[in-house]
């Protein structure tokens, strides 16, 4: 259950910075409200998963996938533009996540 509480905590991380974006765009005080919003469901979310993985697993993958899934929703929100080095970079991270994730104790 803490694997799926993690993987929800990513999909949290990656539209709370992608709504860091999108707030910015629209500078109202609701836009503005999402992230924050976002930020607590979010730290909820990581901090419970903790509770039955490492803390460092826990935190790695939610970093490293939050990470790689901000760059690809930026570019296909927001047009960012991604060279082929920084994917091949993207592409180490994601082993690194998998391997993280098979090799796991928990």
């Amino acid at each position: 259950m803490s694997w799926l509480i993690l993987g929800i905590a990513v999909i949290t991380e990656i539209s709370w910075a992608l709504s860091l974006k999108w707030a910015a765009t629209l500078a109202t005080w609701q836009a503005s409200s999402v992230p924050i919003v976002l930020s607590f469901v979010n730290m909820g979310l990581l901090a419970l998963a903790m509770r039955g993985l490492p803390a460092g697993t826990a935190y790695a993958l939610w970093t490293g996938a939050g990470a790689v899934g901000v760059i690809i929703g930026g570019v296909i929100l927001f047009g960012d533009r991604v060279s082929g080095v920084q994917a091949a970079f993207m592409a180490l991270t994601v082993v690194g996540i998998v391997g993280t994730r098979v090799f796991a104790q928990a």
